[in-house]
C-alpha cells in the first residue's frame, strides 16, 4: 500500500465554520484536506435564515452569546469588520436588513456556492467520509485518521432530478447502502468543526465535552394558573397558529431575567417564534413568560382606553369575548376572556390580563428542528488566542463552531461565531 499522504490541516466538518477554517489555512499556505461525512459540503448553510441565510448582525454584542468575555475575546474588538472583508474576499455581495446581515441575493445558496468557489481550488474536499479512528503519531509528529468512505462514487439518480433537496435525500439514501473501504489520511493538524453533535469526536480525540441539548427552538408552556380552570377550556388548540407582535418577559421566582419584542406563533402545546427560540436559550422548567399583547401601551394607559372603549361598546361583563372585537383576534379574545376571575371582567382586570399573559413553561420542544445545540467542548479545554486544545489534553488539535459550548441568539450570532472562530482555527492563531 502507498504511504498515505500527509497534509498541514485535516479539517473534519464542512459546515460554515470548516469552510471558513479551510479558506483560512490555505491562504495560510497550508495544505487542506476537509472530511465531510454528508454527502455535500455546506449543507446546514442552505437552511438557515428560512433559506436566506443570516450571515450575521451588524452589531455583534457579545452579552447575547453564552459566554459573553470569551466571545469577545475570540471574535476580537471589529468583528464586524473583520466579516465584512472575509465576505468581500470571497465575491459575496452583502445587505443589511433591520440589523440582520444577509446575502445580497436573499438565497442561502449564494453563500453556500461562494465558499465552494474560495476553497476548492486549494483544498483536497472528501464527501461521504466518516472518521472512526484518530491517533497521534509521535515520532512522525502527525494525525493518523481512518476514515470510511464509499468504495466508488455515488451515481446521480437515473431520472434527472432539478431540486436540489431531492437530490440531496436520493443521494443519502445512496451513501446508507454503499460498500465502504478504509483508509488513512495523516495531518500535522486537525481542526474539529463537527458541529453540535461532537460528543463522537470528543471521545475518539480524548477530550472533555459537555452534555449537548437543543437550544432556538419553541417552548411547551401551560396557563400558569391552570390548575384552577378546566383545562379543556383554556387548552392551546384553538389558538394554533394565530401570530401576534408582543413583548415577552421571562420571570423566575418573581423577579425578571429577561425581556424582548418580537412576533410569537401560538401552538397547540406552546409558543414559538424567532423571539420564543431567543427565549427558549433562557428558560427552565416553572419559569413564567409573561406575554404583553400591547406593549406601546403603559398599563394605566390601556385601562384608560378600555374604559374609552366600554363608554361606546358597552359593560365587558356583558359582552365578554366580542368585546375585543377589533382589538385582538377573536380567539385571543375568547381565550382572555376564558381565564379572566368571574368578577374579573373589568377593563382593569382585562387591561392586566392583556399586558400580563401569564404562562409557566414546561420546557423545551421540537428538537429535531433546533437551530443550534447547546454544550459541547468546554473552553477550559483550549487556548482562547487561537482555539487550540490545550497541549497536556491532546497535541496539534483545534477546535471551533458550535463543536465549542457556544450558542448564542438568533439573528446572525451563531452563523457569525461560526464564521470567526472558523477563521482563528484555520489560520491559527
Amino acid at each position: 500500500m502507498p504511504a498515505p499522504i500527509t497534509y498541514d490541516v485535516a479539517i473534519v466538518g464542512g459546515g460554515a465554520s470548516g469552510l471558513a477554517a479551510a479558506i483560512a489555512a490555505a491562504r495560510a499556505g497550508d495544505s487542506v484536506i476537509v472530511i465531510e461525512r454528508d454527502v455535500e459540503l455546506g449543507l446546514p448553510i442552505l437552511a438557515t435564515g428560512n433559506g436566506r441565510c443570516n450571515l450575521s448582525n451588524a452589531h455583534l454584542d457579545p452579552a447575547r452569546y453564552r459566554h459573553p468575555d470569551i466571545a469577545r475575546t475570540v471574535m476580537g474588538e471589529h468583528p464586524e469588520d473583520e466579516l465584512a472583508a472575509f465576505f468581500d474576499s470571497i465575491g459575496l455581495l452583502t445587505c443589511e436588513v433591520d440589523g440582520r446581515l444577509y446575502p445580497y441575493s436573499k438565497r442561502a445558496d449564494s453563500v453556500r456556492d461562494a465558499l465552494l468557489m474560495a476553497v476548492a481550488p486549494h483544498a483536497e474536499l472528501r464527501t461521504c467520509t466518516d472518521i472512526v479512528g484518530a491517533g497521534f503519531d509521535e515520532a512522525d509528529a502527525c494525525w493518523r485518521l481512518e476514515i470510511s468512505r464509499p468504495t466508488k462514487p455515488l451515481s446521480p439518480p437515473k431520472k434527472p432530478i432539478t431540486e436540489f433537496k431531492a437530490l440531496v435525500r436520493a443521494l443519502r439514501k445512496e451513501l446508507r447502502c454503499a460498500e465502504r473501504t478504509r483508509e488513512t489520511v495523516c495531518a500535522r493538524r486537525v481542526i474539529i468543526a463537527c458541529g453540535g453533535s461532537s460528543e463522537h469526536m470528543a471521545e475518539m480525540f480524548g477530550l472533555p465535552h459537555i452534555a449537548e441539548e437543543p437550544v432556538l427552538c419553541p417552548v411547551a408552556c401551560r396557563p400558569a394558573d391552570f390548575l384552577r380552570h378546566d383545562p379543556r377550556s383554556i387548552a392551546f388548540d384553538h389558538l394554533d397558529g394565530l401570530r401576534v407582535d408582543c413583548r415577552l418577559s421571562l420571570i423566575r421566582d418573581g423577579a425578571p431575567l429577561w425581556t424582548e419584542d418580537g412576533e410569537v406563533l401560538f401552538r397547540s402545546y406552546g409558543i414559538s417564534g424567532i423571539v420564543v427560540f431567543d427565549l427558549s436559550r433562557r428558560c427552565s422548567a416553572g419559569d413564567v413568560v409573561e406575554i404583553d399583547l400591547f406593549p406601546i401601551y403603559g398599563e394605566a394607559e390601556l385601562v384608560r382606553l378600555f374604559e374609552a372603549r366600554a363608554a361606546v361598546f358597552g359593560d365587558p361583563a356583558q359582552m365578554t369575548a366580542p368585546w375585543f372585537c377589533g382589538l385582538l383576534d377573536g380567539r385571543l379574545g375568547a381565550y382572555i376572556a376564558t381565564i379572566a376571575e368571574p368578577d374579573g371582567h373589568t377593563c382593569g382586570a382585562y387591561a392586566h390580563l392583556a399586558k400580563h399573559l401569564a404562562l409557566e413553561v414546561l420546557g423545551t420542544s421540537e428538537h429535531a428542528s433546533a437551530q443550534v445545540r447547546r454544550g459541547g467542548i468546554p473552553f477550559s479545554a483550549v487556548t482562547l488566542s487561537d482555539l487550540t486544545v490545550r497541549p497536556d489534553i491532546a497535541p496539534a488539535l483545534t477546535i471551533c463552531g458550535e463543536a465549542l459550548d457556544m450558542d448564542a441568539d438568533c439573528g446572525g450570532f451563531n452563523l457569525a461565531w461560526a464564521w470567526l472562530s472558523g477563521l482563528r482555527a484555520g489560520a491559527g492563531r
